[in-house]
């Protein structure tokens, strides 16, 4: 299944990440796609404000990876992109579907092999100025459900 939003601004954006993090189930990956500056990382801001938490959400790409643990439950935020071509086998699989927590992968396709076929796809089109076209396919009707 698959609901299609439309957002005009980057605050739009947040607000549709905080109610996907209060939708979502412990153990939930989503994986984000979308272009360089399409919105990714501010969709994840969001998701971390609907987890009250109180860190700086940048995105993680020099760094593959940050977890923030000072929320209601754990985020894992995993950017992906510097992975291309070259092994993935560095750990990540043990916090891809952390149980009490979210993951949101930023970037999936360099690590296809470590993505769970229950992960919810959120693909972020920039329509121009701070228009953003957001996708989101998933199984989870629950989770679809709660993002009226």
């Amino acid at each position: 299944m698959e609901k299609v939003f439309v957002s005009n601004s980057a605050e739009e954006t947040m607000e549709l990440g905080k109610k996907l993090a209060l939708s979502a189930s412990n153990g939930s990956v989503f994986c984000f796609t979308g272009d360089l500056g399409a919105g990714k990382t501010t969709l994840v801001r969001g998701i971390a404000r609907g987890l009250n938490i109180k860190s700086v959400v940048q995105s993680p790409t020099f760094n593959i990876m940050k977890i923030y643990f000072d929320g209601i439950k754990p985020l894992i935020h995993i950017d992906a992109y510097r992975l291309a071509d070259v092994n993935t086998d560095i750990g990540l699989d043990e916090y891809i579907g952390y149980e009490t927590g979210l993951t949101v992968i930023e970037w999936p396709d360099f690590i296809k092999e470590l993505i769970p076929e229950t992960a919810i796809t959120v693909n972020i089109i920039n329509l121009g100025e701070n228009q953003r076209k957001i996708t989101i396919i998933s199984d989870d009707q629950a989770l679809l459900g709660g993002l009226q």
